[in-house]
């Protein structure tokens, strides 16, 4: 629907008289400034927002403008920003390490002191509303000309049955030739593991008790005491530990094949913390066995989370060692092994298959473990699926389970090459896990090729979707100012008002309780679309108003007084004056989003039943927690129009 200004508007804008018409026939300055004072008149209508929505910036004071890598909503109701050292070698060397909690509703905001430096770790939402993060930074990378010394990573090994050994940071390695290697990090090497071995004579006659030992192995990053080419190396060669003596000089040494003066990427940590929405802290648990920084976390059927992928402790790829955290004990033990890039888009999926959509974001090579399919994780088996078009374009493309979950349908949208790639694709594809054999098929073209792109599921059954860049890290002044709904039901999108700030690396958008979405980073690497000036890091907070909001003013459809948890039935019941007016009913999971990466999210579709007051509803959840995992929910009802009521928070068990 076109809007024509009013007639007062154009006197407005024509007051100054001719002054501005005759400027604006000359000077493309006043035309641009002639036409932002029409847009912002024009979004401003009442109109327009019922059918496109509004953006409206966050007034956020100095003090608590951080770099937000992370964002998760609590089932407090506030949102957990969390920065590390914000992609910041400063803030890194300094050990300055930032966490925000916003609260939405009342628009205010406090600094959580902040252990490690969760800059690039992962999170999920714990069955009883715990945010696990875990991994994060050890060390920043060193490029090129930057890397003035040789290192790389040093295998150190311990062939004693007796005890562990920890070599502090600052051990020396010597090679056979005398060229010294320092560590960069504590290590700490397990005991070997002695077995007993029984044999026999041909005779038959028993041998007595043999014993074989088999070597404990850590790694830690060293760096050449001296710069200069003596400390290069290719070859593999055993390292003295400088310091060790008798039995432990022989027992403890290191190994190591490259050290170089290459390219040394992010190093992770082990770190892993729960952070508690009602004390407002971090509280530490057990470590991780691997280190890790660009770590997808996933929670699964039984509130026990799947860790897989990252850089370990010396810059690697994770090469397939996945961990499981149990939150009843607080700590972790060994997962099904399976190779995935960093930030894999993990999804579970009705039966307790984990589908890989392909979706990732950061690092492994361009050849290696980014097909699709579905694991298994009890057989440790994979079954690809097929179908995507452009499968070379996975890398920082979005994915989500399609509201609502029962219906089993995955979509990806967009996406880009390997690493600094200059393709991108308007690509999207959906998969529908419920057939026999799925494969993926075209989904409705995005308006242009995007990476970056956030996806957030809405109550109404809608997607909405924002933001991102035609090239990588915005490059060019790529950013994507458009928004778009994509409604499942008719597989079609349909234009939403702009955003004004531009998002595209590190950045993060979450549906609030009140139906709105909040978009939050952003971290491209030039200004300028000559790539002159470097970038800035995005520190504003924008937040999408749908158009449901506007068409409801002040009045949707309300839940009154109900429980916080289900019944042993999996039902709740609410007491509301709306129950004739209420069409529906879903479960909204909160997110847990960085990277644009969000395997939280999803939407369930719930049973409803009226009371024969007329003033009760009744929900009923599915008892499968394949489809509904333990945790915290928002529950939404919304009218025939799609109108939501604000959220009310349940603990599904």
């Amino acid at each position: 629907m076109a809007y024509r200004p009013s007639k007062k508007f154009k006197k407005t804008l024509l007051g100054s008289g001719a002054v501005v018409v005759l400027a604006a026939l000359n000077a493309p300055a006043a035309v641009s400034f002639a036409e932002e004072k029409y847009h912002a008149y024009k979004i401003a209508q009442p109109g327009y927002q019922q059918e496109f929505g509004s953006w409206a910036e966050v007034d956020v004071p100095e003090q608590y403008r951080i770099n937000a890598i992370h964002a998760a909503l609590l089932h407090t109701g506030k949102v957990l920003l969390i920065a590390g050292s914000g992609n910041d070698q400063k803030n890194f060397d300094a050990g300055t390490f930032e966490t925000i909690l916003w609260d939405p509703v009342k628009n205010t905001f406090k600094k959580i002191p902040t252990p490690v430096d969760f800059f690039c770790s992962g999170h999920t939402q714990l069955p009883d509303g715990r945010l696990l993060v875990a991994g994060g930074t050890a060390r920043y990378e060193v490029l090129g000309d930057g890397v003035k010394k040789a290192g790389g990573g040093m295998r150190v090994k311990n062939e004693s049955p007796d005890k562990a050994v920890t070599l502090k940071k600052g051990t020396v390695f010597r090679s056979p030739s005398g060229v010294e290697y320092v560590s960069k990090f504590d290590v700490t090497v397990p005991k070997a593991k002695r077995e007993f071995e029984i044999s026999y004579f041909k005779s038959g006659q028993m041998k007595p008790w043999e014993t074989k030992v088999t070597a404990a192995e850590s790694r830690v990053f060293v760096e050449a005491r001296k710069a200069g080419p003596q400390a290069l190396t290719t070859e593999a060669a055993q390292y003295e530990v400088v310091g060790l003596k008798g039995d432990e000089a022989d027992d403890v040494y290191g190994l190591a094949q490259k050290l170089t003066t290459e390219k040394q990427d992010f190093q992770g940590i082990k770190g892993a913390y729960e952070f508690d929405p009602r004390a407002e802290k971090y509280i530490p648990v057990a470590p991780m066995k691997d280190a890790r920084w660009y770590p997808t976390l996933l929670t699964l059927d039984d509130g026990k989370v799947l860790a897989v992928s990252g850089l370990n402790d010396v810059g690697d790829v994770v090469p397939g060692d996945n961990e499981i955290y149990d939150p009843e004990t607080k700590k972790w033990s060994k997962g099904p092994f399976r190779y995935f890039p960093t930030y894999p888009s993990l999804f579970l999926t009705q039966g307790g298959k984990v589908l890989y959509t392909g979706s990732n974001a950061g690092y492994g090579p361009a050849e290696k473990g980014r097909e699709p399919g579905l694991w298994d994780l009890e057989k440790n088996s994979f079954t690809k699926l097929g179908g995507l078009t452009d499968p070379d374009q996975l890398e920082t493309s979005a994915s989500l389970l399609l509201p609502p979950v029962q219906d089993q349908k995955v979509m990806v949208l967009g996406g880009g090459g390997v690493g600094e790639s200059p393709k991108s694709t308007a690509r999207t594809s959906i998969v529908d896990l419920s057939k026999d054999s799925p494969v993926f098929t075209d989904g409705p073209a995005l308006p242009q090729g995007t990476r970056y792109l956030s996806s957030v599921l809405l109550p109404d059954d809608t997607v909405f979707t924002s933001g991102g860049s035609e090239e990588y890290r915005g490059r060019s002044g790529s950013d994507i100012l458009k928004a778009q709904f994509y409604d499942p039901k008719t597989n079609a999108f349909t234009e939403a008002a702009e955003p004004t700030v531009g998002r595209n690396y590190h950045s993060e958008a979450l549906l609030l309780p009140d139906g709105r979405v909040a978009t939050f980073g952003s971290d491209p690497l030039f200004d300028d679309k000559d790539n002159t000036k470097l970038g800035t890091f995005e520190q504003r907070i924008e937040v999408f108003t749908p158009p449901y909001l506007h068409q409801a003013g002040a009045d949707r459809p309300a839940l009154g007084e109900g429980p916080r948890e289900l019944d042993q039935n999996g039902r709740a019941t609410f007491r509301t004056a709306d129950a004739g007016r209420i069409a529906g009913a879903r479960l909204m999971r909160p997110s847990a989003v960085t990277h644009t990466t969000d395997v939280e999210q999803r939407s369930v579709e719930l049973g409803l039943m009226k009371g024969q007051d007329g003033r009760t509803v009744t929900v009923d959840v599915p008892q499968d927690r394949t489809l509904v995992p333990p945790g915290w929910y928002m529950l939404f009802v919304t009218d025939a129009k799609g109108i939501p009521s604000e959220a009310k928070w349940i603990q599904v068990g």
